[in-house]
């Protein structure tokens, strides 16, 4: 097949579908899977959610709710076992056109990939390059994607290092990354994610490994940028916390399913299914009730285990913990309408 036959296919596969005029992504009932030693991991199952230009949606959830294997099945970075089995993932370019990632060539996901969708990852250490300088690297990615030679490019990464609020960028441009911190190497991280000037960027838990001080520094960094881009962001995290400071929208996961889906607001003061109930009630609050002695009343933990992915239940997958559990639970329930853009796959809370 000819580069003019493959870039013809991805526009065929997304066929200008699925994707309303003000959104950037679509996740259409993603399905993915691990295949190891003839069992099968459902990391992935049924997932959907829309993305619209500007806006922030945020994918929380407990460690191996599918959060970051959702990252990767949209920027095509999946290793094996890993693969998708099911569903579409579709996404407007900057020209106006939409493309299915999910059966997009690996020379047009080359193109997406930096240019059009950036990625932040959790620990920016293990993502930079120790041997080369974070100006060699940003500058890198500019001449890899943009038409342009390697001295302006280096001008340009002084200038992104500006815009991430990096002091004295002329010369931190020729650092190491063991030279710097782990906040003004998280702002690497997000200065070689604006390099190319994407629609859309992915945070994968970009703030867990720093300390909460720096934290809010990055999350207002963040907000700052997306004004001034126009940019969506994709944020993945587990601190519902870190939800409430940047998200417009939200879609918790739970075992690889999403299990509520709502703006930001009404999550929070209106949580319909019980995992989401409970994630809420662990957040930490300085003025947290007092009991009779005077002690603060401790946190509210969600009782036992997420299940294996080698062997899920077969109906609502937080059945197990849940303390609302009936005998109809043990049968397969759908992501519904609870209230005005809210979604909960819970039968019993929706009718409540």
């Amino acid at each position: 097949m000819s580069r003019s036959d493959e870039a013809t296919t991805d526009r065929i596969s997304a066929n200008g579908q699925g994707l309303a005029p003000d959104e950037v992504l679509a996740v259409e009932r993603l399905s993915t899977h691990f295949v190891y030693k003839n069992r099968t991991a459902k990391v992935i199952r049924d997932v959907s959610f829309r993305l619209k230009k500007g806006r922030t949606l945020a994918i929380v959830g407990e460690s191996g709710s599918g959060k970051s294997v959702t990252s990767l099945s949209i920027m095509g970075l999946l290793s094996e076992p890993g693969r998708v089995v099911d569903g579409r993932i579709l996404y407007r370019l900057s020209s106006g056109e939409a493309v299915d990632l999910t059966g997009a060539s690996k020379r047009t996901m080359r193109r997406i990939r930096g240019r059009e969708i950036s990625m932040i990852f959790q620990e920016p250490m293990s993502s930079l390059n120790p041997l080369q300088t974070v100006g060699d690297q940003i500058a890198e990615m500019i001449w890899l994607h943009m038409a342009t030679n390697r001295a302006n490019a280096r001008k340009r990464a002084v200038d992104l290092l500006r815009l991430v609020e990096i002091p004295g960028a002329e010369r931190r441009i020729d650092d190491y990354p063991h030279h710097m911190s782990g906040g003004m190497r998280q702002r690497v991280m997000i200065a070689m994610a604006l390099a190319c000037d994407p629609s859309l960027l992915i945070a994968d838990e970009p703030t867990t490994a720093l300390d909460v001080t720096i934290q809010a520094q990055i999350l207002d960094l963040m907000r700052r940028l997306q004004g001034e881009l126009d940019m969506s962001i994709l944020f993945i995290t587990h601190d519902m916390g870190v939800v409430a400071e940047i998200a417009d929208d939200v879609a918790v996961m739970y075992a690889g399913v999403a299990v509520e889906q709502a703006p930001v607001r009404r999550l929070f003061d209106a949580p319909n299914h019980p995992y989401t109930r409970g994630l809420l009630a662990s957040i930490p609050e300085a003025n947290r009730e007092r009991d009779d002695k005077g002690q603060r009343v401790r946190l509210t933990a969600i009782p036992g285990t997420v299940p294996s992915l080698y062997d899920l239940p077969p109906g609502c997958p937080f059945e197990t913990r849940c303390a609302w559990r009936e005998e109809a639970c043990l049968e397969p329930v759908s992501l519904e309408p609870c209230g005005p853009d809210h979604l909960s796959r819970c039968w019993k809370m929706r009718q409540a």
